[in-house]
């Protein structure tokens, strides 16, 4: 897959903005940017999308900038030529698909019916807009899709929003989603830039639901740990399960036959992707520890700790 493409996958939302005036581009990547989302997809529904495009580039380099809504291949240079690192059509128009491939430009161009997909495949495509997403059946319609054509990845737009987010995401064969909701025309409108922070933020930490799911507490042996257990259940009922390395008291206590990483334990906080969190955890300054990993059978990252401490503890992201 396109380096690109694979990096708005660890990102996971792509926000979908179309701005009637190019002054409104910098303070508008300048808000996404600082909440956490470092993409956005300008549509050429607007005379000022092109200069909005070379705008975000100039000022934000490390941002992904993409150019939507794209009809034909002069759309494609223009947009090239101000700094689009993607395209994205809402059809599958097979003249762009084979130009921007030629060119050696990622693009995703819009399907919803099988005849759009093989299309794609023909053309040696991976990744595939699906457009409109809730209109055209949804997550539903993808899940049907992806049985015969299981090698492609979705970028579903179009009805995306923060009560659906999750579900779409948490289906193997999304890549990411495109939507609108934090990138409010209102809030454009009267440069209200800071509320369109919050709500980039917000959309974030919906996305990767992070949440403590149990506390870890090092014990010297099996025997003390054994015994903390029974007191916990003495105490408040807890039910104690003995596992290899740890004996837990309900779900909310592990409590460590040894002690492990931390001078006091481990917090696991869950996270509904463990990959785009750290993509995430990484743009806020933090780093995993990568000989800590462990995966599903089927690659799929599971659990990995943090590197450093935590007022005594360590972190560990599990996947919910």
């Amino acid at each position: 897959m396109n380096q690109i493409l694979e990096e708005l996958g660890k990102i996971g939302i792509v926000p979908v903005i179309a701005l009637d005036d190019a002054k409104d581009a910098k303070p508008l990547a300048e808000a996404l940017m600082k909440g956490g989302l470092p993409c956005a997809e300008v549509t050429f529904r607007t005379a000022a999308a092109e200069e909005s495009i070379r705008i975000i580039s100039e000022n934000f380099p490390d941002m992904l900038v993409g150019a939507g809504t794209v009809l034909t291949t002069e759309q494609v240079d223009r947009a090239v030529n101000a700094g689009a690192k993607f395209i994205v059509s809402p059809g599958f128009n097979r003249k762009i698909v084979e130009y921007c491939i030629g060119k050696g430009i990622p693009v995703t161009p819009g399907t919803c019916t099988p005849s759009d997909i093989e299309q794609a495949i023909e053309c040696g495509l991976d990744v595939v807009k699906f457009f409109p997403a809730e209109p055209s059946g949804g997550l539903g319609m993808i899940k049907a899709l992806a049985g015969p054509y299981n090698q492609l990845k979705f970028m579903p737009t179009g009805g995306i929003n923060a009560g659906n987010i999750c579900d779409y995401l948490a289906y193997g064969k999304i890549l990411a989603c495109g939507g609108s909701w934090m990138v409010n025309k209102q809030y454009v409108a009267a440069g209200e830039f800071d509320k369109i922070e919050a709500l980039t933020r917000e959309a974030v930490e919906t996305m990767l639901g992070f949440e403590v799911k149990h506390v870890g507490i090092n014990m010297e042996s099996e025997e003390s740990a054994i015994g903390l257990a029974d007191v916990m259940n003495a105490a408040f009922g807890f039910a104690k399960k003995v596992g290899n390395s740890s004996v837990f008291a309900s779900s909310g206590i592990e409590i460590m036959k040894k002690k492990y990483l931390g001078a006091m334990g481990h917090i696991a906080v869950g996270t509904n992707s463990v990959d785009r969190a750290i993509y995430h955890l990484a743009r806020r300054g933090f780093e995993v520890d990568w000989d800590t990993a462990k995966r599903k059978p089927d690659g799929t990252l599971n659990a990995i700790y943090l590197k450093g401490d935590f007022g005594g503890f360590a972190v560990h992201l599990v996947k919910k």
